[in-house]
């Protein structure tokens, strides 16, 4: 058959029922679709069984994981283009089991299954992380999914982050264009949490969710603080260990493998939560915030770094996004930041700031692209091939999402006030921007 290309971009337009934005070339070299679009290419026809036995998102990235889905050229061009399509359906929009009621979708989908030929459905790419929806955020469910995402290799991950090996949104006080890099806006990043949390020397302060060590040594060397930084990675706390005895800092900063949950150790002055909340979950995070709350002195401040989605209509319907969870962080769930705020009230905090960050995470991604990119050879070496194209699907897709708005990232500075109400707080807003 050498007519694969136009007969699969049609049956496809007819499922999806708006014309595909982008060309595309099947394993047969057949092509068809705008000859000045992107390409994509079908590099197998075990990529039409994944989409019809698991339609939607999770089946186009098992195709892409295992090789079988490419992109010749821009990526990012081609996600923006299959964006309407596949990740921003709008709410209101069709779904499949309302299309297959039509009778030339039902068609068009016995001609894929008649292009994919007969066979099982193949089994999803080993890279997949074995879900059980059942039992979410206990301490051994946390603890693996953990795993999953942070222990695939510390040389992986200085590939990708470069020397700052922080894993959360920079700061960009100048993009690359006009002169700033990636390492001077983490550290910027870094130096405005601790701003925000008015770090001075002989203070106590929990980093939770501490990854490489980053924030513990930039607290403990630049504002003298006592740190004790907790991660459930193995590899994590391993290589931020062997940081802090590089920087001579063993006498203030102490790297735990431990859930926030057996934290036991306050008070502290302060607590930096940065890119861990997302892990929590909205049955946990009210325990999560109160937890919080318990370890800090009174008029000690907590800097909540946290990703949020845009809220729902009905925020019932909300499910996790499949190839995220499946691939990339297990069981990780996103809330609107009000959510957040309500709750981190609830618990007894007050909130002070809450500062919006969303173009900045989009600066960062791109920049662990390319360096993700750059690197693609040593990249799939330390990893694998498909561990290698998740980082790079996810992040370039996750660039664009917070272009777009889709989701935001936000500082929340929130504050144990005493009972007589002296949060210890400036009384011009924001002077950790001076």
């Amino acid at each position: 058959m050498s007519d694969a290309a136009p007969r699969l971009k049609g049956l496809l337009e007819q499922v999806l029922g708006a014309p595909l934005p982008v060309r595309i070339r099947a394993w047969d070299g057949s092509q068809a679709g705008p000859p000045d679009a992107p390409m994509l290419v079908v590099r197998h026809r075990r990529a039409l069984r994944r989409l019809l036995w698991k339609p939607g998102e999770l089946g186009l990235a098992r195709a892409w994981v295992a090789g079988e889905l490419e992109v010749e050229g821009d990526l990012y061009a081609v996600l923006e283009l299959m964006a309407g399509l596949i990740w921003e359906r709008d709410e209101d929009a069709r779904t499949l089991a309302q299309a297959l009621r039509e009778p030339e979708v039902r068609a068009a989908v016995r001609g894929l299954v008649r292009m994919a030929g007969p066979a099982l459905p193949p089994a999803p790419p080993r890279e997949e992380a074995r879900r059980r929806r059942a039992h979410l955020h206990t301490r051994r469910t946390d603890k693996r999914a953990i795993s999953h995402h942070y222990d695939v290799g510390n040389d992986f991950y200085e590939l990708v982050l470069g020397p700052s090996m922080v894993y959360s949104c920079a700061y960009w006080e100048a993009p690359e264009a006009e002169g700033g890099t990636l390492e001077d806006a983490q550290r910027d990043k870094l130096e405005l949490v601790s701003r925000k949390l008015g770090l001075s020397a002989g203070q106590r302060l929990l980093d939770v969710g501490c990854g490489w060590g980053s924030m513990a040594i930039h607290a403990a060397r630049e504002h003298g603080v006592n740190v004790v930084g907790i991660t459930l990675s193995q590899e994590q706390a391993a290589y931020a260990r062997k940081r802090v005895a590089d920087e001579g800092l063993t006498d203030r900063v102490e790297i735990r493998v431990q859930d926030y949950r057996d934290v036991v150790d306050g008070p502290y002055d302060a607590i930096s939560s940065i890119g861990m909340a997302e892990h929590v979950g909205a049955e946990q995070y009210l325990k999560y915030a109160r937890n919080l709350y318990a370890l800090l002195k009174p008029g000690g401040r907590l800097l909540n770094h946290q990703i949020a989605r845009r809220p729902r209509r009905d925020e019932s319907a909300y499910d996790v996004d499949e190839f995220i969870d499946a691939y990339v962080f297990p069981d990780g769930e996103l809330a609107p930041i009000g959510t957040t705020v309500a709750q981190l009230e609830r618990a007894g905090f007050e909130v002070r700031d809450v500062e919006s960050i969303r173009e900045h995470y989009a600066l960062t991604l791109r920049r662990w692209v390319a360096n993700l990119e750059s690197g693609w050879a040593e990249a799939v070496r330390l990893t694998s091939p498909g561990r290698a194209r998740v980082w790079r699907l996810y992040m370039a897709a996750s660039a664009l999402a917070f272009e777009r708005n889709r989701i935001g990232v936000n500082q929340v500075l929130a504050v144990r006030t005493p009972e007589s109400g002296a949060a210890g707080m400036p009384l011009r807003a924001r002077t950790w921007n001076d």
